[in-house]
């Protein structure tokens, strides 16, 4: 009784994994049901082979069963079991069982069923194959050779079928019941997870607004109170003490709502409130939260404003807020030096509505590729390794993202690992104002909550500061730029003498000179750290030294300086080194807020304003200066490789020079596509003037096209996508000036992405060479290919299709006859060609024969713009002189 209840209980412990329970009633029911037929095959005096294969089956199939589970491997054990019916138990009872006239035709349904139920994923798949097989075998078998089956008299099979029959259906019965069963279980199982999972997030939603409330309540008098003091008439000091606080309170304010709202947005009841509100003074009131902390770290924090921008919007002001907060803050708190800006600007209107765009800057440790996705999910932090000394609830971007989403906006992130980052967010809101921004005076909002009077940047009497170095001088000089700030400055003329004063006297933060007679300051840095009984072993040491190259700087931190500053050093420099490095407790910072203001705030002029697209391409795409101007379309070059060297396409190497080079020394010379990085870089300086980027690439099908490279790369960014023309040289550019004039013409982004498939479509590319050799060379085309074209004297046509270069035509007779022939062939269509521009991209062309090319062409049809171009090296390389390509579009219309 004891096993049989510890069975049931193993049935319908819901701890036990599904499978297994399943594979354990099987096993007990199939077990069961071939025990009851062995009995009878005994009475009805079956045939001893079915009757030994039962008997064997009785006694193994349990042994296999109990060693499966027992080691938690029922996967196993159901496919061993299936191999042992559908290859020996089924084969063996239907050949001796009587064939058609026995009960082995009902136990297929079970040998289906055991598969369907037990086995998973491609041995399902296997098993029902090789079942459906063998049966088919079987029967075919019985048909033609029914000598093979052991018959059974009319008796027998009446018998044999009733048995399988009933046994058959008792266990599709059990099966069926105790599926249900357990799902019903786990269902009620399932509800009951859920409501405890309800009641904890009611639970925790009354605790964050208790918490709420009861950390409300003392943040509101002291902000009450600290305004009171600020409105008295105090000292500078004072002042900006005060200023302090409020600023801080606001932050601790904000982090509370953080935590409050994450709440409400994970229960959907975070409600959006609507209201008429002026961006200036929001911006205002961010700098005055924000500036205190990047100045503390001494990083530049600046906010520009497009003149362009509303007076007044509608929208949600305390979520924008709450959204710039985060997202500057957490700028700054991931930059340990640079700057972090804040750039906001006018975008589309649609609807009524204008979308504006809030762009935050820094230069700090980036985020890596892999990491980006996760960016935005709650309470999980990116590179924690690396991260843990930052502070932060994880919260803050997961919370920016869900309030764009509600507000109908959209958040971006473009980021290069330890260069920097960049978010663009934006939101749409009604402009409630025809007034422009314009260049308002945001600081005289502010004057009367700062004493402007108080010019000190900061001071710190408590602190204890020591000056090492050989030169009496150098001393002289640091002791009096720190004068002012009321830091005590001790001074030491060497290493010796500075490690007597360390045992001595604790000092917050100690300037060292490097090269110094007897003890230099690398050696005097490693016996203060270990120092025994010395004072400063966790005191911040800073290298001020004359070596001012990178290598010094790398050597510094190696050797372990917490800074380094470099001989003549200034003043201010010295002072943001302190305000860095001294604890934070010791320094009372003196900035007035119309100086944080005017250092913060800044206007936009047009030339500095973000675009919303940016189109880009590369080198190869031989894009005409003129249109690359016109549009404002960069260009990333590729690079031509020598026995000499790498050169950059068209800024290193012309084409001409090129093409001399080869004939002079019969170099293998190739072109290589920009790197991830080369890409990472091109695409982050553009970003910095756009809010988007399509990249044009050339076919990807090309050796080295530098495809995959910009596709990685574009990883790092949101809003970069890279195109694959499918095309090569000019056709590439065709394509990048066509859709920058679409764009020009008030396309807008989507819609360009809705149509490039068929913009692509309609360009034409194709070039004509003097022989193969060139591209042979490259491996674009077979060695076989080329020699046969050259003994022939053909001049072959190239063309792209499904983005590989293949021989199109072959063209025969002198020179001008095959181009008469190319261009005839080309233009054969002109009704259907778009008169806009023609493209004529060559190698090694003179002029003389430009212009008879470009009078073939204009018997056909008469371009609006007709550009005359060399290839560029990368091209050049690749076709040979005496190439030249005939690039233009077929109408469109979007």
């Amino acid at each position: 009784m004891d096993k049989w209840n510890r069975l049931k209980n193993r049935l319908n412990d819901p701890s036990i994994d599904f499978q297994e329970r399943i594979f354990l009633l099987f096993t007990m029911i199939a077990e069961g049901s071939v025990f009851l037929v062995l009995i009878a095959d005994i009475l009805l005096g079956e045939n001893i082979v079915e009757i030994a294969v039962l008997l064997g089956t009785v006694i193994l199939s349990p042994i296999v069963a109990l060693f499966c589970l027992k080691k938690h491997k029922t996967k196993i054990g159901s496919i061993i079991i299936a191999f042992s019916v559908v290859f020996v138990i089924m084969p063996v009872t239907f050949f001796f069982g009587g064939g058609m006239y026995g009960g082995a035709l009902i136990w297929f349904s079970f040998a289906y069923l055991y598969i369907g139920i037990l086995l998973q994923g491609k041995w399902r798949f296997v098993m029902l194959t090789f079942l459906t097989v063998l049966a088919a075998a079987e029967y075919y078998i019985a048909y033609h050779y029914p000598e093979f089956i052991v018959p059974h008299s009319n008796a027998m099979f009446y018998l044999d079928s009733i048995v399988s029959v009933i046994l058959i259906g008792l266990v599709i019965y059990i099966m069926v019941w105790f599926q249900n069963k357990l799902f019903i279980a786990e269902n009620i199982r399932a509800k009951k997870e859920a409501e405890k999972v309800e009641e904890l997030l009611l639970a925790q939603n009354r605790f964050f607004s208790s918490m709420s409330h009861e950390i409300r309540t003392p943040i509101n008098t002291i902000i009450g109170l600290n305004e009171m003091i600020l409105r008295e008439n105090i000292s500078d000091e004072v002042a900006e003490d005060a200023s302090n606080v409020r600023s801080a309170s606001k932050m601790l304010l904000h982090l509370i709502n953080d935590i409050l709202d994450m709440s409400k947005l994970d229960s959907g009841q975070m409600q959006l409130s609507p209201v008429n509100y002026k961006p200036g003074d929001m911006l205002s009131d961010l700098v005055g939260m924000l500036w205190i902390r990047a100045k503390e770290k001494g990083l530049e924090f600046r906010v520009n404003v497009s003149p362009d921008l509303p007076y007044e919007l509608t929208g949600d002001e305390v979520r924008i807020k709450q959204i710039l907060i985060n997202v500057v803050n957490n700028a700054v708190k991931y930059t340990e030096k640079g700057s972090v800006s804040l750039s906001v600007e006018c975008g589309s209107s649609e609807n009524g509505k204008l979308n504006v765009i809030y762009t935050v800057t820094d230069t700090g440790i980036g985020i890596k590729k892999e990491n980006i996705p996760y960016l935005f999910t709650a309470f999980r932090r990116v590179d924690e390794r690396n991260n843990r000394h930052i502070e932060g609830t994880g919260l803050g971007l997961s919370i920016v993202k869900q309030l764009v989403d509600l507000m109908g906006g959209k958040i971006t992130v473009n980021s290069i690992y330890t260069k920097g980052s960049s978010f663009v967010i934006e939101i749409p809101q009604k402009a409630a104002s025809d007034k422009k921004i314009e260049n308002i005076n945001i600081k005289d909002q502010h004057e009367s909550g700062f004493n402007t009077a108080y010019q000190q940047k900061f001071e710190a009497p408590e602190a204890r500061i020591l000056a090492v170095d050989d030169n009496a001088s150098n001393l002289l000089v640091i002791t009096k730029l720190l004068r002012d700030t009321r830091v005590r400055v001790d001074t030491a003329a060497s290493g010796a003498e500075a490690l007597n004063k360390t045992l001595a006297t604790n000092y917050h933060v100690i300037f060292m000179d490097h090269l110094m007679p007897e003890m230099d300051g690398i050696e005097c840095l490693k016996i203060i750290r270990t120092q025994i009984g010395g004072k400063c072993r966790e005191s911040k040491i800073v290298a001020l030294t004359a070596n001012a190259d990178s290598q010094s700087r790398a050597l510094y931190e190696r050797e372990g300086f917490d800074g380094y500053l470099a001989k003549p050093v200034s003043g201010e420099e010295i002072e943001k080194e302190l305000c860095r490095l001294l604890p934070k407790d010791i320094v009372y910072m003196s900035s007035s807020n119309a100086e944080i203001l005017e250092e913060t705030v800044s206007w936009m002029h047009s030339e500095r304003r973000k675009s919303e697209l940016a189109v880009t391409t590369g080198s190869v795409a031989d894009l005409p200066g003129e249109l690359a101007k016109k549009y404002n379309i960069a260009v990333i070059p590729h690079k031509i490789c020598t026995k000499n060297g790498r050169f950059k396409d068209g800024q290193e190497i012309d084409t001409d020079g090129l093409l001399g080079y080869i004939k002079k020394t019969n170099d293998n010379v190739t072109a290589e596509a920009p790197d991830v990085k080369e890409y990472e870089d091109f695409f982050a300086k553009q970003l910095s003037g756009a809010n988007n980027i399509i990249h044009f690439s050339i076919s990807s099908a090309i050796t080295n096209s530098g495809w995959n490279a910009a596709k990685e790369a574009a990883s790092a960014f949101d809003n970069v996508t890279v195109i694959d023309t499918g095309l090569l040289t000019s056709g590439q550019g065709l394509i990048a000036a066509k859709v920058s004039r679409l764009y020009s013409r008030g396309m807008s982004i989507k819609e360009i992405m809705d149509n490039i498939e068929e913009i692509k479509a309609k360009v034409n590319t194709s070039f004509i060479v003097e022989d193969l050799d060139f591209l042979a060379r490259a491996g674009h085309i077979s060695q076989r290919v080329s020699a046969l074209t050259r003994s022939l004297m053909a001049r072959p046509v190239i063309k792209m299709k499904k983005g590989r270069l293949r021989v199109d035509k072959i063209y025969f007779g002198t020179r001008e006859r095959a181009w008469k022939r190319y261009i005839d062939h080309t233009l054969s269509q002109s009704h259907d060609i778009d008169d806009e521009e023609l493209f004529i991209t060559y190698v090694g062309l003179t002029s003389r024969e430009l212009e008879s090319i470009r009078k073939m062409t204009e018997a056909h049809i008469k371009f609006k713009n007709v550009y005359l171009g060399k290839a560029s090296p990368a091209i050049a390389v690749n076709c040979g002189e005496g190439s030249f390509a005939l690039i233009f579009s077929y109408k469109y219309t979007p």
